[in-house]
């Protein structure tokens, strides 16, 4: 890469950092948003109550404090892959993407851009979720080294998550079709031992849960807050953090190589027309 092909992408960068603030402020002042993003805090918290005097079965650890951590990493999970996806046509249908299209390492922006939105809309989600932590903060281990290997399995888990959205929500022809990507998520949280210890499920049914990003991040927000021994009931006895940080890593490596690639492809079949058609259609619909 010449000097100047960096400083082209250093600048596509730093305008979708900024690209990405102003959308968050944006995010947060949008009413709808915002109700989307007290809405699984509040889910969850319901959840943890239901099970508020219940214990882990064969111990006395309390179900809630076991459940939680999946929670968290469910959340980030969740903040990552469905919210990129169900935007991308709508960006696409009001000429965003195009105008991206036309500028210098315009898609590199946009997806930095994607990231730092939803990393900091999922961090308001999470933050959310993290506070009745503390009703069960006996249970939990919430020292320096939780909040910062919590920090990094975030960190990784919207680079390894956001991208893939972007690039799934490029194959879908409209917004109204991203809920199939929301209904395969739910099917993937079945294996993934959020609600349920991953080592009682059959064999074929783990491997299928340790490929996506859904059963690591949970495993990764329970080895940070979880005690030491609750790590026996994970796959080989521990919370196998190296792997953990290896297979986020491939999902990001995959994420950031293919949506620059599907986007750029996605926007050269758009024009001004073509625009223009999708934005009559929706106002026809009454949207």
């Amino acid at each position: 890469m010449t000097t100047s092909a960096f400083e082209a992408r250093r600048e596509a960068v730093l305008a979708g950092l900024s690209r990405g603030w102003i959308e968050t402020r944006h995010a947060l002042t949008d009413t709808a948003s915002v109700v989307w993003y007290f809405a699984l805090p509040v889910i969850f918290a319901i959840v943890l109550l239901i099970m508020r005097g219940k214990t882990v079965p064969g111990t006395e650890f309390a179900l809630g404090a076991m459940v939680l951590p999946s929670l968290v990493g469910m959340s980030i999970a969740f903040g990552g892959l469905m919210g990129p996806a169900s935007t991308i046509a709508t960006d696409r249908e009001d000429g965003t993407l195009l105008r991206a299209k036309a500028t210098p390492n315009g898609m590199v922006g946009y997806l930095v851009g994607k990231i730092v939105m939803f990393a900091l809309t999922t961090l308001v989600s999470v933050v959310l979720l993290v506070i009745p932590a503390f009703a069960v903060a006996g249970e939990l281990q919430l020292g320096p080294r939780t909040w910062l290997l919590l920090a990094l399995v975030f960190i990784v888990g919207m680079v390894s998550t956001v991208p893939i959205s972007v690039a799934l929500g490029s194959l879908v022809k409209s917004a109204a079709q991203t809920g199939l990507l929301f209904l395969a998520s739910i099917l993937l949280i079945v294996p993934s031992g959020i609600f349920y210890p991953i080592t009682a499920m059959p064999t074929w049914l783990q491997y299928v849960g340790q490929v996506f990003p859904f059963y690591w991040l949970g495993l990764g927000a329970r080895s940070a807050m979880l005690p030491e021994a609750m790590a026996a009931v994970e796959i080989g006895g521990s919370w196998r953090m190296i792997e953990m940080f290896v297979v986020l890593g491939i999902w990001a490596v995959i994420g950031m190589a293919l949506a620059p690639i599907v986007l750029r492809r996605m926007a050269r079949r758009q024009s001004g027309a073509a625009v223009a058609a999708a934005r009559e259609r929706i106002m026809s619909k009454g949207y």
